[in-house]
């Protein structure tokens, strides 16, 4: 069990690392002049920001790595996940299994962060990751080992509902980290007046997370803005900012 959590732990970290560190690099570095108008707040975060966030987000990397090897090494012929063909049951399925995961990962983000925000749980859990108020790719893990806990509960939650193949569910975590590491990048990468459009008025975007880490309310969702639009908890000022970070500012340089 020790063997298969170190090395569930080392893939994760590459996972982060990758799409983190990556995100850091071009955008942080390689190109934080040409993207600076677009980043979402004009300032950059601190350093005991980013150190911060990485100390968290390599204790939270230990929990999913211990809840994710007991799924898959531990419990596995007791879940609904299965191997052989990808195609086994049709690839229609199979695209129906990564909707249906991303669905219901949406859905229970967004209760558990709801629940994160009562007064109790906020103040002692979730503030971690609230202490960036302007948050990097670094912040992506950065959650309390309680809420760390929580997190990776979808795993369970997938793995004993539908069947789903265990490549789609690895694809869809690799998924996951990319798009949880571009809500936290500080930059909106979405063209201007994608929220206006038919489909980009339901997917949530940079600066809508954005918002709710520098606001602290609103805007609760992961992927989609279908519960946030439904229970009112989508910030009233969602558009305008959107519209002005997406908003040309050429003669808006990057501070150093």
């Amino acid at each position: 069990m020790i063997r298969f959590v170190v090395e569930e732990s080392l893939r994760i970290v590459q996972r982060y690392l990758f799409f983190a560190a990556g995100a850091f690099g071009l955008f942080y570095h390689l190109l934080r002049r040409v993207m600076w108008p677009r980043k979402i707040q004009k300032r950059w975060p601190r350093l005991t920001d980013y150190g911060r966030d990485l100390v968290f987000s390599l204790i939270s990397v230990g929990i999913f790595a211990v809840i994710s090897s007991l799924i898959f090494f531990v419990f596995l012929d007791h879940t609904n996940i299965y191997g052989g063909s990808m195609g086994s049951r049709g690839w229609g399925y199979l695209a129906f299994s990564f909707v249906w995961m991303l669905v219901l990962h949406d859905t229970y983000f967004y209760w558990v962060h709801r629940l994160m925000h009562t007064r109790a749980l906020y103040r002692h859990v979730h503030l971690v990751h609230h202490r960036s108020t302007n948050p990097s790719p670094w912040t992506a893990y950065a959650f309390h080992p309680i809420e760390a806990v929580l997190e990776v509960g979808i795993l369970p939650l997938i793995a004993f509902t539908l069947p789903v193949h265990w490549a789609a569910v690895m694809y869809f975590f690799i998924f996951q980290i990319a798009y949880n590491v571009y809500g936290h990048l500080g930059f909106e990468l979405y063209p201007r007046e994608f929220h206006k459009h038919w489909l980009g008025r339901w997917i949530n975007t940079s600066v809508a997370h954005n918002q709710h880490h520098g606001r602290f309310t609103g805007n609760y969702g992961l992927y989609f803005l279908f519960w946030d639009r439904m229970m009112g908890t989508l910030r009233s000022d969602y558009d305008a900012t959107y519209e002005a970070t997406t908003a040309r500012a050429a003669s808006v340089t990057a501070p150093r």
